[in-house]
């Protein structure tokens, strides 16, 4: 993993200095300039948005019952198309928009979901008629009470 990491490290700036070059060639210094700020302004309410959409979806699944991993991953990949948007370039941006459209984000999390294995003890929250002992979570207290009710104690007082 080390030496891919490595090769992104060297090969991306190589990559965006050629492409800087070329399009500011083409379209000259303030252009090129503009075009990089466009795209992260633009990239920026984009990632927003759409942040917003995958976290009203996550809540919506919670209230359903369901783990939402899809959207948390999802969510994850969000904010690697913001960074990758907000890095003046326009293969950083090019990558990032194409993480932030909707299918190929879902796409890519669930290939990544398939490649991860969640391992662990999980348990379901408490259903109805269930009850939460201690070794669950929190402290056990026992002891014992008596109801008394408004009678008894008027009748006491008198």
């Amino acid at each position: 993993m080390f030496p891919f990491i490595l090769f992104l490290f060297i090969a991306v700036p190589i990559i965006e200095i050629g492409l800087f070059i070329q399009v500011g060639g083409f379209l000259g210094l303030w252009p090129t300039i503009g075009l990089v700020l466009i795209t992260a302004f633009v990239g920026a309410s984009l990632v927003r948005s759409q942040g917003l959409q995958t976290l009203l979806t996550m809540q919506q699944r919670l209230q359903d019952g369901e783990l939402p991993a899809q959207q948390i991953l999802e969510g994850v990949l969000l904010a690697v198309a913001g960074v990758l948007l907000l890095t003046p370039g326009f293969l950083t941006d090019l990558m990032g928009m194409v993480v932030l459209l909707p299918g190929p984000r879902a796409l890519l999390a669930r290939k990544l979901m398939d490649k991860v294995s969640v391992q662990g003890n999980f348990q379901q929250p408490f259903g109805p008629g269930e009850h939460e002992t201690s070794h669950h979570r929190g402290n056990t207290y026992e002891g014992e009470f008596d109801r008394k009710d408004n009678h008894d104690k008027h009748d006491k007082l008198n």
